[in-house]
């Protein structure tokens, strides 16, 4: 298995989990609070496929699929359209209401974006530096690692509010 190979199969267990936890809940349970500051379903999903457009771009040298495929105008949510989630408190965490399927479409198409990127890489071409403000600087591998890890985090809170929801 190629570190290609291995990205790819790591970024396609995200879609999956992506999925899961969306697939056949409405609008309504996708935005569902535990409390009056607890994350929910839907910006969770939105965040963490913000972040991996936002990082797999920059990496890439490419515009975000956010804004280059119109995904920001689809979901008109209140925010600039370079917001990923980081900082947002509990009013902004509630501006995210969406439907399954605008949010696993979304993540469909940054996940196929990503794929493509991280299957055209070489072992080598994961110690390029690609933000240099961080001692050490940050390479390509470690940022990839990084959003994988963050990915993966998010989309098991996701999953398991959805049994929270479904439990209801």
């Amino acid at each position: 298995m190629t570190p290609a190979d291995l990205l790819a199969d790591a970024f396609d267990r995200i879609r999956e989990g992506v999925r899961n936890a969306v697939d056949g809940l409405s609008a309504d349970q996708l935005a569902y609070h535990v409390d009056d500051r607890a994350n929910m379903i839907a910006w969770l999903v939105w965040h963490l496929t913000r972040v991996q457009d936002d990082h797999v771009a920059d990496a890439a040298g490419t515009e975000q699929v956010w804004t280059a495929q119109g995904w920001a105008q689809r979901f008109a949510l209140p925010f600039d359209t370079a917001a990923t989630g980081y900082g947002h408190g509990p009013d902004e965490v509630a501006a995210v209401r969406a439907d399954p399927d605008l949010l696993a479409g979304y993540h469909d198409a940054v996940a196929e974006r990503t794929v493509e990127y991280v299957r055209g890489l070489a072992g080598a071409d994961l110690e390029r530096v690609v933000d240099d403000a961080w001692d050490p600087p940050v390479t390509l591998g470690v940022r990839l690692v990084s959003v994988v890890s963050d990915d993966l985090q998010h989309v098991g809170q996701a999953g398991f509010l959805r049994g929270v929801v479904q439990r209801r």
